[in-house]
């Protein structure tokens, strides 16, 4: 009986996690301004241009350029 109990609170778990995919509709709310974890996003910025400067790399950001810190 334990067993049974046990299966089927594993299974109810395992069938109340989500494995939908977010509608395009539904994307705007994650994009909201509340969704963004930096506090200050100009130092976010900074931050991120001189991690990009300082291993060599470029990409992914929205900016191109290369690792030489000359842009």
């Amino acid at each position: 009986m334990r067993k049974i109990l046990l299966a089927l609170v594993l299974v109810s778990t395992a069938a109340g996690c989500g494995r939908q995919a977010v509608r395009a509709a539904e994307k705007e709310f994650l994009a909201d301004q509340i969704m963004v974890f930096d506090e200050d996003p100009q130092q976010a910025s900074s931050d991120e241009h001189i991690r990009t400067n300082r291993e060599g790399a470029s990409g992914g950001q929205g900016a191109g350029g290369g690792g030489c810190g000359c842009n």
